[in-house]
């Protein structure tokens, strides 16, 4: 029996780690909430709000808000405070509410591109080295000794 010496991991591969996972376990949050907030964008467009209309809007715009800062990154969470901040409900016109949406969702956009462009260069780097370690291992096999002839000679 061989016996190996545990692995020592360093507190910034712990954080990445759970990061990692985070990010799984929270992006379908965040997609649900980006639907939801595209869906109530093409509803206020299509009708005018009344008075309890907006008031119910500016509540779900402030409560997707604050759903969002429980899902997303430390630097994501501070460009949310800084382009976006809670409306209030009495003064919040219909032309405002709006506007917050359509930024809303248009922010939400930009975020899912970014995150679909990293999950791709992160393929095209791990399919990179896939190959590379297959040439590798290629070029191992034909240097190392071998008994049994190469493929394709007969002896």
């Amino acid at each position: 029996m061989v016996m190996t010496e545990p692995q020592e991991t360093t507190s910034a591969e712990v954080v990445e780690a759970e990061e990692a996972s985070a990010s799984f376990v929270q992006a379908p949050k965040l997609m649900r909430i980006a639907s939801m907030t595209r869906a109530m964008l093409e509803e206020i467009r299509q009708a005018p709000l009344d008075e309890a209309g907006r008031r119910r809007l500016v509540e779900i715009y402030d409560h997707t808000l604050a759903e969002m800062e429980d899902v997303l990154s430390e630097d994501l969470r501070e460009e949310l405070r800084g382009l976006f901040s809670p409306l209030s409900g009495d003064s919040a016109t219909e032309a405002e509410l709006r506007v917050a949406q359509a930024q809303l969702v248009g922010w939400l956009e930009g975020l899912f591109a970014g995150i679909q462009a990293t999950l791709w260069s992160q393929q095209a780097a791990a399919a990179s080295q896939l190959q590379q370690m297959r040439m590798r291992a290629i070029e191992a096999q034909g240097h190392a000794p071998s008994s049994e002839p190469a493929p394709g000679q007969y002896l």
